[in-house]
């Protein structure tokens, strides 16, 4: 499926508000706060990640494929994730607050690949299935460490447990998908 509404500039704002609202209270009382938000649209079924950087670091990023809550909702619980979840750091204090830049990911809908050459670095992420194992990374991912399309599907597989090179076997499923891609540093949300 797949998110298929271009967000405004204003819902994203709203989204990044939505998720700094819900870090604060998370690491005040770890309870995440109610409410709806203003606009229709976030209420509809989205995948989506939340990543948190502190200065040039990451610090936390957890998302879900499964896009069978409101958009709102996923965000809330993305955030919370990417605090409190992520076994690769301790859990986000609320002093650290400050420090965290929020960035949303709104997945677009999926599409298996066959080759490489269908797959465009900066727009495309990669999901990758075999079995149990999957992987993914999100478009962003690539630019920032300069990958070219086989890189890009070697290190998933990688992240999915696998072999480099497991996307070239056919009972390796690889998708793509797009990503609306943003954050309080052009949006700020504070």
């Amino acid at each position: 499926m797949g998110y298929e509404h271009t967000l405004t500039d204003d819902e994203k704002r709203e989204l990044l508000r939505i998720a700094r609202a819900t870090l604060r209270e998370y690491t005040r009382t770890g309870y995440i706060p109610p409410g709806k938000p203003h606009r229709q649209s976030l209420l509809d079924d989205a995948s989506v990640f939340v990543t948190l950087h502190r200065g040039d670091e990451l610090r936390g990023c957890i998302g879900s494929l499964q896009d069978k809550k409101p958009l709102y909702k996923a965000i809330q619980e993305m955030a919370v994730a990417a605090a409190s979840r992520d076994t690769r750091f301790p859990p986000v204090r609320e002093e650290e607050l400050p420090e965290i830049r929020v960035e949303i990911s709104v997945l677009g809908a999926r599409t298996r690949i066959s080759d490489p050459s269908e797959l465009t670095i900066g727009t495309h992420g990669v999901c990758l299935t075999r079995g149990e194992a999957r992987g993914l990374l999100l478009p962003q991912v690539a630019v920032e460490h300069g990958w070219d399309a086989a890189t890009l599907l070697d290190r998933t597989c990688t992240k999915a447990g696998l072999d480099a090179g497991a996307w070239r076997d056919p009972e390796t499923a690889v998708e793509v998908f797009t990503a609306q891609v943003f954050d309080e540093t052009t949006y700020p949300s504070r």
